[in-house]
Parts: C-alpha cells; sequence; structure tokens
C-alpha cells in the first residue's frame, strides 16, 4: 500500500496528506532478523544432547560451549555500538547478518574433526557468532527510535523483542527433527543458508527514514513530532570521532541507567535459561526424546511471545491514558518478573504436562516483562543511541555467560536441576527490585558533549 505514497519532499498533494505505514515494513524486517538471530544461538541447545554423546562432553563442558558465544557478544558490545554511531544501523547491522550466518554454516562443516579438536572448533565458532551478532540488538533499539514515535515505541520494541519467543516457536520443531533426522551437523548448514539469505533481503528492504523510497513527508513529520529521531545517522558526535570512554563514564554514573542494566542482565538470565539448558532439561530431568522436547519446548515459548507483545501493547496503552513514561515502562516488567519466579514450582511437579504449563506460564511472564529495550529506546541520548544500547547490551549478555556455565556447574555437581531453577528464577526477583527501588524516573539522559 505504500507503493504509490510520494517521497520526502514531494509537494502537499490528497495522497501526501496521508501518512505511508513504511515503519511497519522495517519493524517486519526487524522482527524476522531477530527471529533469525536468536535461532543461531539456539543452535547449540537443540543439537546440545547429540554433540554432547557425539564428541564425548560432560555438563560442564557444554556448558562452556554455550557461554561461548556470550564471552564474545559481550566483549565486542561497544566496538559494535560505536560502530553503529559511526556507519549507520542499515549498513553495520546487513554485514552483522551475513558474517554470523556464514560463522553458523561453518559449524556444520566440523565433521572431519573429533573429541578435544572438534570441540575447539565448535567452541571457536560460537565466539565468532558472538562477535558477528554484538551490533543485532543495539541497532534493533537504534532502528526503532528513528522509526517510530515515543507512543509506538513500547509495542514495537516488544515486537521485536518478541521474535527470540517465535524462534523457539518457529524454529525448535523445525531444528529437532532435522537433529533426528539427519544429524546435528545439518542444523548448522540449514539456518546458515537462511541467514545468507536474509542479509540479501536486509540490503533489499531497509533504508534510514529521510532515504527510503516508499515514506512520505507526512510520515517523517508523524515521527517526529512524537519524538522520533529520524535523523540518527545524519548527525551526531559518535560520526565525527573515534570511540569516546568519557562518554560510557557518564552513562554508569547515571542511576537510572545502571537500574536498568543490572534488570537487564537478570532479565536475560531467564531468556539464556530457556534458549540454552531448557532443551536439555526436558531430555535428562524429564525424559523427553530430543524430537519431543523441540516440539514441547515452543509451547513455553509461544506464551513468551504472546507475553512479549501483550507487554508493549499494555505499556503503549498505559502511556495513551495518561500514565507517566516511569509507570507505563514498569507495571509489564514489575508483574512480569514476578511471573517469571513460577519456575520454581517445576520441582515439586512430576508430571510432564503440569512442568510444560508452569514453564509456560513462567516464559509468559519473561516476555511479560522484557521491556528494556523500549526503555533504552526512551533513555540513550540521541547523540550515542548505537553505543547506550551497546552498553545495556553489555550488562544484559554477561548472564549469556554466567547462566550456562552455572546451570552446568550446578547439574555436574548435584546430578539434578531443581538448584539450577531456583537460581534462575531469583534473577526475576532481582530484577524487580532494581525497577522500584533503583531505576527512579524514566527519561531521556542529557549527554555533556565535549568541546
Amino acid at each position: 500500500m505504500d507503493a504509490e505514497a510520494p517521497i520526502v519532499g514531494a509537494k502537499s498533494t490528497p495522497a501526501a496528506l496521508r501518512a505511508s505505514r513504511v515503519r511497519f515494513t522495517i519493524l517486519a524486517m526487524l522482527f524476522i532478523v531477530t527471529t533469525i538471530n536468536y535461532a543461531d544461538r539456539a543452535t547449540v541447545s537443540i543439537a546440545g544432547s547429540a554433540m554432547q554423546k557425539d564428541l564425548g562432553m560432560n555438563a560442564v563442558a557444554l556448558g562452556y560451549i554455550f557461554s561461548a558465544f556470550g564471552w564474545s557478544y559481550v566483549i565486542a558490545q561497544l566496538p559494535g555500538g560505536w560502530l553503529l554511531d559511526k556507519f549507520g544501523s542499515r549498513r553495520v547491522y546487513g554485514a552483522s547478518i551475513l558474517i554470523w550466518s556464514i560463522f553458523t554454516f561453518m559449524q556444520g562443516t566440523i565433521g572431519f574433526l573429533a573429541g578435544g579438536a572438534a570441540v575447539a572448533a565448535v567452541f571457536a565458532l560460537r565466539f565468532l557468532v558472538g562477535v558477528a551478532e554484538a551490533p543485532a540488538f543495539p541497532a534493533n533499539s537504534r532502528i526503532v527510535a528513528a522509526w517510530f514515535p515515543a507512543n509506538e515505541r513500547g509495542t514495537a520494541s516488544a515486537i521485536f523483542n518478541s521474535a527470540q519467543y517465535a524462534a523457539t516457536v518457529i524454529f525448535a520443531p523445525l531444528m529437532a527433527w532435522v537433529v533426528h533426522s539427519f544429524g546435528w551437523h545439518e542444523v548448522f548448514i540449514v539456518m546458515g543458508v537462511l541467514g545468507i539469505a536474509m542479509a540479501i533481503a536486509w540490503r533489499i528492504f531497509v533504508r534510514d527514514p529521510k532515504e527510503h523510497p516508499r515514506v512520505n513527508q507526512a510520515e517523517i513529520e508523524y515521527i517526529e513530532a512524537g519524538g522520533g529521531l529520524v535523523d540518527i545517522d545524519r548527525s551526531g558526535a559518535a560520526r565525527r570521532q573515534g570511540p569516546n570512554l568519557a562518554y560510557v563514564k557518564q552513562l554508569l554514573k547515571n542511576r537510572m541507567l545502571m537500574g536498568i542494566y543490572i534488570a537487564q542482565y537478570c532479565i536475560n538470565a531467564l531468556t539464556y535459561f530457556f534458549i540454552t539448558w531448557f532443551p536439555i532439561y526436558l531430555v535428562q530431568a524429564r525424559g523427553m526424546s530430543i524430537l519431543k522436547a523441540g516440539f514441547v519446548a515452543s509451547v513455553p515459548a509461544v506464551c513468551g511471545f504472546l507475553g512479549g507483545i501483550l507487554g508493549g501493547i499494555i505499556s503503549d496503552w498505559l502511556l495513551s491514558r495518561g500514565a507517566s513514561l516511569s509507570v507505563a515502562r514498569k507495571v509489564p516488567i514489575v508483574l512480569g518478573m514476578l511471573l517469571s519466579m513460577s519456575m520454581v514450582i517445576c520441582n515439586y511437579v512430576d508430571a510432564q504436562a503440569v512442568v510444560v504449563a508452569v514453564m509456560a506460564l513462567a516464559f509468559f511472564g519473561k516476555g511479560l516483562g522484557a521491556l528494556g529495550w523500549a526503555v533504552n529506546s526512551d533513555t540513550a541520548p540521541k547523540q550515542i543511541a548505537g553505543l547506550s544500547g551497546a552498553l545495556m547490551n553489555t550488562f544484559g549478555n554477561l548472564s549469556s555467560i554466567t547462566t550456562p556455565i552455572a546451570v552446568g556447574y550446578i547439574v555436574g555437581h548435584t546430578g539434578s536441576f531443581n538448584g539450577a531453577l531456583v537460581f534462575v528464577g531469583l534473577h526475576g526477583l532481582i530484577a524487580c527490585v532494581c525497577y522500584l527501588f533503583l531505576v527512579g524516573k524514566i527519561q531521556r539522559v542529557e549527554l555533556k558533549l565535549e568541546s
């Protein structure tokens, strides 16, 4: 419906008065890319049991394999954020998609290796995937800040963030079937090819707001009037200089941002349990086959997806009804994190159906409360939106290192997942405390620029 919309700069005509809706096409692209992003992260969890048996790994070694992505992902966050501010979201994100997909594909080619060499190769390639994926979520937040006004930003952020659940719904059964029918190597090959195709589509369909051939002036004006940063890639201090640690120091000294960052760590700890150990929990603790676990894992993911969308809708609805930005963002986050703690109940039930239902409730809560990226779009200094998002993602994804390893040690030393569920569930409580008592008023940070 946007094909005939006049481009920016067209004369005012009746057609020009009707705002185009290109921003929703951009949001659809963010959703699809993020779905593939999380599916690529989850490949090892689906292939994990077969890999563990084939390569002779114990639970601790598998935990380290799971964490390989996290180490590099965290290390590369700040450089990735600076690259976004320096060269723009479209260029950097497009290159990121292509490179991580190539490294994913390469994980399926290590069949000629065995034992320690194979483990080392998987670790190294997972490490490189983490480097390549580092700009992804800061870019998502940056693009939403550019394309959406504040009153649509919560829902838009919730939609791209909910892609992590869609990844499990769509790809967990597919990847489980591939492992069951062909072997674990083929999972990486299939996902790598899909990612390379997505990199091509990104190049074709995504542009900056004022450069998109299908956007009209009315839509640009609507976005700008609502606080959208439509010129985010056309100006800014970061485009004229290298990384500035003084800006990072300013962000770290801000109490509101530190509360958001710590809470993001806790929220992501829940995420990384579900995309790493959860399928293995179903196989080893609940006696399911890998094929069944792949399909069962999609049930909580559907609930997480619904919770994620609902959290954004509730937040934007509260905002439209006159609630402050702080109330509109905090209410879904706190309620969701309290619900996520319900996973501990699984330690006291035996029926598989009840376990799945409880995990579905916990995952719904996690989705409901996963509004960290909307909050980042609301608070990031406009001059360094990429760097600010990268810093939040650095904190958030420290849990991609700690959670898989901690769960591996707990399971390895106790022979049970009970302690692991308590460990993961407590992160929901800490996130609540952060938003209730540390964050305070949610507002955009004003950066003190150096002359």
